[in-house]
């Protein structure tokens, strides 16, 4: 993740008040000290699953949450909205100049709907599927 604030490194990209699911995994797991691979191995999926909940692409199931939770030394709740117990020193949320908070909600609002138009555009497709698999009457 890149800055536009050259004064902070790359340790700061976290802001609690913007933060996605996958932006709360990626920070508790900095802050345990582990790299992706070695908590998905200690997690027993493969780390381009990991990845992907980083990234925002997917979510755990419940048990993995749990265990991704306890492994992180978090509560599950904070990872799902951020609220609960979460990383130390991070109660404060991050101040953020009033056009970038603008549009870290614009994006994530976006990424809702695109999420919401993936999932629509799968059952349709599902939908096309079957209308093609039915046997005609001629």
């Amino acid at each position: 993740m890149t800055n536009a604030d050259p004064s902070l490194d790359d340790k700061d990209w976290y802001a609690p008040d913007a933060a996605t699911f996958g932006d709360r995994v990626a920070a508790a797991r900095d802050a345990a000290g582990m790299d992706q691979a070695a908590l998905a191995r200690r997690l027993g999926i493969r780390q381009a699953t990991l990845r992907a909940w980083e990234n925002d692409l997917s979510e755990p199931r419940a048990n993995r949450l749990s265990m991704l939770a306890g492994l992180l030394n978090v509560s599950m709740m904070w990872l799902i909205n951020g609220e609960g117990e979460g990383l130390e020193g991070q109660a404060e949320p991050s101040i953020l100049p009033q056009d970038a908070a603008a549009l870290l909600d614009e994006m994530r609002g976006l990424r809702m709907e695109m999420t919401q138009n993936t999932k629509h555009l799968a059952r349709l497709e599902k939908r096309l599927r079957a209308m093609l698999m039915e046997p005609k009457d001629d």
